[in-house]
C-alpha cells in the first residue's frame, strides 16, 4: 500500500518539493505519494487533522506554518533550538516535529561546495524565520566566529539571546551588527537568509566583505539575487543559491520517514538543468 506525505503551505503551488520526493522514491524503491496542499491561513491546525484521519503518515510545512508546526507535537532538540518546524511524522498516534533546515544549510556547504566550516568566519544576513531555523547548526559546524547582520539590532539581539540560552553555546562568541555598520570586517563565508532576493533589495555590504577564498550563499533559489550579483562582482570565490540545501533538508526529512537516505546529487543535478 502507497505511503501518503504531504507539504502543507500558503502559497504551496511552486514547491519543488513534490518533484524531489518523487525522484528520491524511484531512486529508493519506496513506495510513496507526496502532493502539495493549500492550508487556509488559518487553518493549518485543521488541515493536520485531516491528513492524520486521511492516513497521511507526514508532511513537510513550509511557510507560513513553520512557528505554528512547532507548537502541536513532540519537538526534537533541532526543533526546539529553531522555534519551528518543517517535517512532521504521524505515528504511534503521536504528532512528532523536527527541523531539517539547518542540517541541509550545512550539508550544501560542506558536502555539495567543498566548504568546511569549522574554524571559518561566518557572517549571517538576517534575522527572521530563516535565520533561526539554521543559526544553531552552523554553530554546531565550530566556526571560528559568527556575526548576526540585520536590518534593526533588536531583532539581531533577540536571535542572539535565544542561543544563549543553551548551555552548549555559552562558550561561543556570538555578535551582532546592525547594517551599515560592518565597517571592514572580512568573513570566509557569507549567508543571506533575508527575502531580499525577492524584492530586488540591495544589502548594505561593504566591498571589503569578502575574504579570499570566501564563499557567498544566497539561500533562496531560482534566481541571481542582488546580493549574488554583488558578491561576483567583488571576487567571492564561490557563489551559490540555496537549492542544494533546498533538496538536502528534503532528504532529511525522507529519511526521518523511511529510514533511508537518498543520494542528493543527481536530484540537485536534475533541478539545475531546469533552471
Amino acid at each position: 500500500m502507497t505511503d501518503k506525505y504531504a507539504v502543507i503551505g500558503n502559497p504551496v503551488a511552486h514547491s519543488k518539493s513534490p518533484q524531489i520526493h518523487k525522484m528520491f522514491a524511484e531512486q529508493t524503491g519506496q513506495d510513496i505519494s507526496y502532493e502539495a496542499i493549500l492550508a487556509p491561513l488559518d487553518g493549518f491546525s485543521a488541515k493536520v487533522t485531516w491528513l492524520r484521519n486521511e492516513g497521511y503518515k507526514g508532511c513537510n510545512v513550509t511557510v507560513p506554518f513553520k512557528h505554528e508546526a512547532w507548537r502541536i507535537g513532540a519537538s526534537t532538540a533541532r526543533a526546539l533550538d529553531a522555534q519551528a518546524v518543517n517535517t512532521l511524522k504521524f505515528a504511534d498516534g503521536k504528532i512528532f516535529g523536527d527541523n531539517t533546515d539547518g542540517v541541509g544549510l550545512v550539508t550544501d556547504i560542506e558536502n555539495n561546495l567543498n566548504t568546511p566550516l569549522k574554524s571559518k568566519s561566518i557572517l549571517l544576513i538576517g534575522a527572521g524565520g530563516a535565520a533561526y531555523g539554521v543559526l544553531h547548526s552552523l554553530l554546531e559546524a565550530f566556526p571560528s566566529s559568527l556575526v548576526i547582520y540585520n536590518r534593526t539590532l533588536e531583532k539581531a539581539l533577540s536571535l542572539k539571546k535565544s542561543i544563549e540560552l543553551h548551555d552548549r553555546f555559552r562558550h561561543f562568541s556570538l555578535k551582532t551588527v546592525e547594517f551599515g555598520k560592518l565597517g571592514n570586517a572580512q568573513f570566509d563565508v557569507v549567508i543571506n537568509a533575508t527575502s531580499a532576493g525577492l524584492t530586488g533589495n540591495e544589502i548594505p555590504l561593504p566591498s571589503t566583505v569578502f575574504a579570499p577564498a570566501a564563499l557567498a550563499y544566497d539561500m533562496m533559489y531560482g534566481l541571481e539575487t542582488p546580493f549574488m550579483r554583488f558578491a561576483r562582482e567583488q571576487g567571492a570565490a564561490v557563489v551559490a543559491d540555496g537549492l542544494g540545501m533546498l533538496v538536502e533538508q528534503a532528504a532529511e526529512a525522507f529519511f526521518i520517514w523511511r529510514n533511508v537516505r537518498p543520494k542528493t546529487a543527481p536530484v540537485i543535478a536534475a533541478l539545475r538543468k531546469q533552471q
